[in-house]
C-alpha cells in the first residue's frame, strides 16, 4: 500500500476519524487530528499509541492546514466554518472512504440504500466470504480505514474482497471512491433533515455512488422501486454511465435492466445467457427476497461458486435488531425491529405479519409519512403502543382505527402490549423513527425491548 502524502490532517474522530488515524500511522503518514467536542479516555490513548497528535475543543486553522491534505469525518456539515476554510486553501478535501479505498487493490463492493443496506452488505460478505478472502466495513462497523489497518496490523496483507455499507453521508464527502459492484437497495424518505426535507436532493446524494462506480463495473438498483427509477432515468439523460447498469425486481412489468427475478418462490438470476435459481431462502418476506436477489447478483458477478450462492443464501439469519425474533410467550410472538427507523423498513416489516398485530412505534420523527402504512395498520394491526416523548403525530395518523396506548419507557411499552395481546398475536417493535428522545441508540432500544421481553 503506498499513499501520496507524508502528512495528513483529519477533522473530526469517531470510527471514521480514529480509523483513518490509525491507518495513516500504519503507512508511516504524519498525522495531525482535530476534533471539535471532546475525545474519550480511549481515544486519546489509541492516539498517543499510534504517535497521533491531536486537539480538541475546537480547530486550530494554522495546523490543520499545514498538511498536504485533509480527511473529513461524515457527521461534520460541509457548511462548517472550517471546512470552508479548507476548500478556500486548495488543499485536497477527502472522505474517510476515500482515504481507506485508495490504499487497497481488493474488488470493493459497495452497498447504500434508505432501507436494507445492512442487511444486504452483510449477505453479500456471507456469501462471498464463502470462495474468497473478503472483509466487511463501512456503515456498518469497523470503519474501512480500521478494517485495512487491522489487516496491516494482523500481517494479513489485502483482501481479495471488500464489502462497504455506504451512508449518504460518506457519498457526500467522497471524490476518489471506487466501487466495482455497487448495489443501491432502494430510496425512500430518510434522513430528510439533513437534506433541507427534499427527497430529490437525498436521492441525487445517494446516486453519487453511480458516478462513482468505475468503468467496466457494475451498478444494481431495484427496479420495483420507483424512485430509483426516476432518477436513473434523470441520471442517463445528463451523463453517459459508465459501469454496467442491473436490475432485481419482484413486480411485473420487469423493466429494460432486470436480470434477478423472483418465480414460483424461487430467486432465478440470468446473466450472459447463464441462468441459477436459488430456492428456500433462509429468511422470509419480501424485503429478504430483495436483499438476496442484491447479493445473489453481486457474488455472481464476482465469480463466486453457483453452490456457494444457494448454500449461503439458504443459511442465512436475520441480523439483530432487524426482524429478530425474540421469544413465544403464551403463544405471542415478541419480534424486535428497533432498526426499522423510517416508514418504509417498518411497511416491510407490517407486510410479512400473518398474524394480529400489537404495534409498538414511536421516537424522534425524521418528517415520516403515515399515510404508506394506514392500509397495512387497517388490515393487521389491532392495537398502537406508541413510545416516545411526543406522540402526536403518531396519534393524527391513527386514531380512529385502532386502539392507541401512548407510553415513555420500554418496560410500560412491553407490559402494556403483553396485555392488549392474546394467543396467535405478534408484538412487534418497529417504530419508524429514530431513536434518541429515550434511548442510546437503536441498539440500545432493541435490546432494552428484548430484556424487557424476557422479564414478563
Amino acid at each position: 500500500m503506498k499513499t501520496p502524502y507524508s502528512h495528513i490532517t483529519i477533522l473530526g474522530a469517531g470510527e471514521s476519524g480514529m480509523g483513518a488515524a490509525q491507518l495513516a500511522s500504519k503507512l508511516g503518514v504524519r498525522v495531525f487530528l482535530s476534533e471539535y467536542g471532546t475525545l474519550s479516555k480511549e481515544e486519546r490513548a489509541k492516539l498517543d499509541q499510534w504517535g497521533v497528535r491531536y486537539e480538541e475543543g475546537g480547530h486550530t486553522e494554522t495546523e490543520i492546514l499545514k498538511a498536504e491534505a485533509v480527511i473529513k469525518s461524515p457527521g461534520i456539515p460541509h457548511e462548517a466554518t472550517i471546512i470552508q476554510k479548507v476548500k478556500h486553501s486548495g488543499l485536497p478535501l477527502m472522505g474517510e472512504v476515500d482515504w481507506a479505498s485508495r490504499h487497497t487493490d481488493a474488488d470493493i463492493v459497495a452497498v447504500t440504500g434508505s432501507n436494507g443496506k445492512t442487511t444486504t452488505a452483510t449477505l453479500c460478505y456471507h456469501i462471498i466470504s464463502g470462495d474468497k478472502d473478503t472483509v466487511l466495513a463501512g456503515n456498518i462497523g469497523l470503519s474501512l480505514s480500521r478494517a485495512l489497518a487491522e489487516r496491516i496490523d494482523a500481517g494479513l496483507g489485502d483482501p481479495e474482497v471488500l464489502v462497504i455499507e455506504v451512508s449518504s453521508f460518506q457519498l457526500d464527502d467522497a471524490h476518489l471512491f471506487e466501487p466495482h459492484i455497487s448495489i443501491l437497495t432502494n430510496i425512500t424518505p430518510d434522513h430528510l433533515d439533513r437534506y433541507n426535507y427534499d427527497l430529490a436532493t437525498y436521492a441525487r446524494s445517494k446516486f453519487q455512488l453511480l458516478d462513482f462506480t468505475r468503468e467496466n463495473g457494475h451498478f444494481i438498483y431495484c427496479d420495483d422501486d420507483a424512485i430509483s427509477k426516476e432518477f436513473l432515468l434523470e441520471w442517463q439523460s445528463k451523463k453517459e454511465l459508465k459501469p454496467q447498469v442491473l436490475a432485481f425486481g419482484i413486480d411485473p412489468p420487469a423493466g429494460l435492466h432486470r436480470v434477478a427475478h423472483y418465480e414460483k418462490n424461487n430467486i432465478k438470476i440470468t446473466l450472459n445467457n447463464e441462468a441459477m435459481t436459488i430456492e428456500e431462502l433462509a429468511v422470509q418476506g419480501k424485503h429478504n427476497t430483495y436483499n438476496g436477489m442484491a447479493a445473489g447478483l453481486s457474488a455472481h458477478l464476482l465469480k463466486i461458486r453457483k453452490e456457494t450462492i444457494r448454500t449461503k443464501l439458504q443459511s442465512f439469519d436475520a441480523l439483530e435488531h432487524r426482524l429478530e425474533s425474540v421469544l413465544n410467550i403464551s403463544g405471542v410472538e415478541y419480534i424486535n425491529d428497533s432498526k426499522a427507523t423510517n416508514v418504509n423498513a417498518t411497511y416491510y416489516a407490517l407486510e410479512c405479519q400473518d398474524n394480529p398485530v400489537v404495534w409498538i412505534v414511536g421516537g424522534v420523527d425524521k418528517g415520516n409519512d403515515y399515510n404508506e402504512l394506514l392500509s397495512l395498520v387497517q388490515n393487521k394491526v389491532k392495537a398502537i403502543v406508541a413510545l416516545g416523548t411526543d406522540n402526536s403525530k403518531i396519534l393524527e395518523a391513527f386514531e380512529g382505527i385502532c386502539e392507541i396506548i401512548e407510553t415513555d419507557s420500554m418496560k410500560s411499552a412491553v407490559r402494556k402490549a403483553a396485555r392488549l395481546a392474546s394467543k396467535g398475536d405478534t408484538v412487534l417493535l418497529s417504530p419508524s423513527c429514530a431513536s434518541f428522545d429515550l434511548f442510546e441508540n437503536y441498539e440500545d432500544r432493541g435490546n432494552q425491548f428484548k430484556d424487557q421481553v424476557r422479564n414478563l
